[in-house]
């Protein structure tokens, strides 16, 4: 039986989440552009998720697939479409092919948050070498934020660029035991970016971990 964990339609694509995306690391496919509209989805057992791909893009063949990635117990893609009801068509596809319904997913976690203000050089320094996205200027304030399973990482950075727009993304690890966001900038801003993580992460129905 295929359990379905994160079900995640995400519309409109914000600029520097969907370059982060669009990354050689992250984007193994086709790269999503701004103001597409992208569709994630994870199940277990991980194998599963190909016959779940296969099933989308027969359902909604103009749709691109950006990630399709097997780790040891789960599998993931990402895939996306200016049309949104592309991605309509291949999530019911999804759901329909493993019996389930979006609110099967398992509901986000938060397990920590803060915002660290003024970062010193060598703390900037030390992060660049690990981030997949924009520089951290020292002098900036730093949100971290992580959260399980780790894709919400993915809906929550889109949501908190678009209410923050003045934000910079440093990372978001998408995979993994958890996900972590890092964004940069000012503290206020960082303040409204945080704010739009935890109202998306709470307006999301799913089953208790």
């Amino acid at each position: 039986m295929t359990e379905l964990r994160v079900y995640l339609p995400i519309h409109d694509l914000q600029p520097q989440f969907a370059a982060y995306l669009s990354t050689p690391t992250r984007a193994r496919g086709y790269p999503p552009f701004e103001g597409e509209h992208s569709l994630i989805v994870e199940v277990a057992p991980a194998l599963a998720i190909h016959r779940l791909c296969d099933l989308a893009l027969k359902a909604a063949p103009q749709m691109e697939p950006g990630i399709l990635f097997t780790e040891r117990q789960f599998g993931l893609m990402e895939l996306h479409s200016e049309s949104r009801a592309d991605l309509d068509a291949a999530g019911q596809a999804v759901l329909d092919g493993i019996g389930a319904s979006a609110s099967d997913q398992l509901a986000p976690v938060t397990l920590f948050h803060d915002i660290v203000r003024d970062i010193s050089d060598q703390h900037a320094i030390i992060l660049n070498r690990s981030r997949d996205a924009s520089m951290l200027l020292p002098g900036h304030s730093l949100l971290v934020y992580e959260m399980m399973p780790a894709l919400f990482a993915c809906v929550a950075a889109n949501e908190a660029e678009r209410a923050a727009p003045g934000v910079t993304i440093n990372d978001v690890q998408m995979m993994g035991a958890s996900g972590r966001i890092f964004m940069s900038g000012d503290a206020a801003d960082l303040e409204v970016a945080r704010d739009a993580i935890s109202a998306t992460l709470d307006a999301v129905e799913g089953r208790s971990p």
